[in-house]
């Protein structure tokens, strides 16, 4: 060896010397323990709220943050994004300049590739409803009936003019798929009231789900336990519900405590197994859920002054009637939150009225004016209208000129749109923000899809800061980092 060489200069196969080998080795235990004590006070692992009952028993009830009025949600989601100037926001002005453009300076930089018309009056008339005197077109007159319950907002706007991505951004807050939906942040929050019942149920229209499929009603990176329940109206609520008829439910009872047996011990042996903890609970929540579920959807138990007024038996009401009811049904028997979809599929088979306002809304409006109205009645006449929020909207609007020169269709629009809310400690009869002298984009008091989520959240006691899931190093929200409380439409 060379005088001039040390030892400890040396280089070892991984190409280091031994004085860093030394030293990193050092370091690194070092760093274990000092990894050990940040994590026992919290340091890397935030305790997310309701993070301990995720595991244990995720849809146990829990306490919300403040004491509120609402319990649960009714969410109708509009597939398709129906026209804000042609439902709840009045625009007179459309009529003075109709078959002129839209004046120069709007911040209007895609149409899809769809065609540019003209300004376009609403297609059916606004009337005043209630001592509040709201303006609501006569596609919703039954609605009408209930302005005095409403709180409209009329400067709704989203991040995207693509039905898919701005479907899921309405449910998720974001447009991108894999995050917990709206409904899953709600139950993670706060539970169910109802154990043999899941806290998230979501029924589509017959005609098909929306086109983005299952992301609008995912738990994304939380336990599977909070994930949006597919219910039918009609027959077993859920399909392959129920066992075997040649396995009894005492043999079916046998054979889930030897699997719970079985996996607890597992999960003994390797604590916080969060998915195999999921996994138990949806076992016994089927199980519970054979009995009750059935049950819950059963209208035949209703009287027939009820089914007629929500217009099942009838047509086109039968339907979304029936949904309506069976989601004041399992808000009776204590479900934290129901979404139910009106529209299926795509183009005109939702909402989407590229071809026609009149045929298209004339078309889903009938098929749900009376069944919403109903549902409000209902709900109020039991009292439980207090306790219910009820929220109803599309995934973004559409635009005040037509889709072409004097076409009778109106393209997306995602710069200023409608929404309303109801019940839960809403104050009816209040007009919230205001679009344009067009209706085209939101100009006061502005309202994007964060704040929705905030105000849904914070009527169900819920700060929505502080309703957090640690997952990849971050305490994600549903908010994201924005979003704020629309106090205005609040009791």
């Amino acid at each position: 060896m060379s005088s001039d060489v040390r030892a400890s200069d040396l280089k070892f196969p991984c190409g280091q010397t031994r004085r860093q080998f030394l030293w990193e080795t050092g370091a690194g235990f070092t760093g274990v323990a000092l990894t050990g004590l940040l994590a026992q006070d919290g340091f890397f692992n935030t305790p997310a709220f309701g993070a301990n009952a995720a595991i244990s028993n995720p849809l146990a009830v829990r306490e919300p943050h403040f004491k509120t009025r609402a319990k649960s949600v009714i969410f109708l989601l509009m597939n398709g994004a129906p026209s804000q100037v042609d439902t709840f926001d009045e625009k007179p002005v459309l009529q003075k300049y109709a078959g002129q453009p839209l004046p120069t300076g709007k911040k209007f930089t895609n149409s899809g590739g769809r065609k540019i018309g003209y300004l376009t009056p609403s297609f059916r008339p606004f009337r005043r409803g209630g001592e509040s005197g709201l303006p609501i077109s006569d596609f919703f007159s039954n609605v009408r009936r209930h302005a005095d319950k409403l709180a409209i907002i009329n400067s709704c706007h989203t991040d995207s003019h693509a039905h898919g991505s701005a479907l899921v951004a309405i449910n998720t807050g974001k447009t991108v798929i894999g995050r917990p939906s709206l409904g899953a942040w709600a139950v993670y929050g706060l539970g169910t009231a109802n154990q043999s019942l899941p806290g998230y149920v979501v029924v589509l229209d017959k005609r098909g789900g929306p086109i983005s499929g299952q992301p609008n009603w995912s738990a994304g990176f939380m336990p599977a336990s909070y994930q949006g329940t597919l219910f039918r109206p009609v027959g077993d609520p859920i399909l392959d519900l129920r066992g075997p008829e040649h396995v009894s439910r005492q043999a079916q009872r046998e054979q889930l405590d030897l699997l719970a047996k079985l996996n607890d011990e597992h999960l003994q042996a390797r604590p916080g197994g969060g998915d195999l903890a999921a996994r138990i609970n949806s076992y016994e929540l089927a199980y519970r859920m054979q009995a009750e579920a059935p049950e819950a959807v059963d209208i035949t138990q209703e009287s027939q002054h009820t089914l007629a007024m929500y217009g099942v038996g009838q047509q086109p009401t039968d339907e979304f009637g029936r949904n309506c009811l069976v989601a004041r049904r399992l808000v009776e028997r204590g479900v934290r939150f129901i979404q139910l979809y009106s529209g299926g599929g795509h183009l005109e088979e939702t909402w989407d009225a590229h071809e026609s306002i009149e045929k298209n809304h004339g078309r889903h409006a009938a098929e749900v004016d009376q069944p919403i109205a109903a549902l409000l009645t209902d709900l109020e006449e039991r009292g439980m209208l207090d306790e219910t929020l009820v929220v109803w909207g599309g995934e973004f609007g559409r635009m005040p000129f037509s889709e072409g020169q004097g076409a009778p269709g109106r393209n997306h629009n995602p710069y200023g749109f409608s929404m309303w809310f109801a019940g839960g400690g809403v104050k009816g009869g209040t007009r919230y923000g205001e679009t344009d002298e067009f209706g085209f984009e939101a100009v006061k008091d502005r309202v994007h899809l964060h704040d929705i989520h905030a105000t849904i959240l914070h009527l169900l006691g819920i700060n929505h800061e502080q309703l957090t899931y640690f997952h990849q190093g971050r305490n994600e929200r549903l908010t994201d980092v924005a979003g704020n409380v629309v106090q205005g439409i609040l009791t």
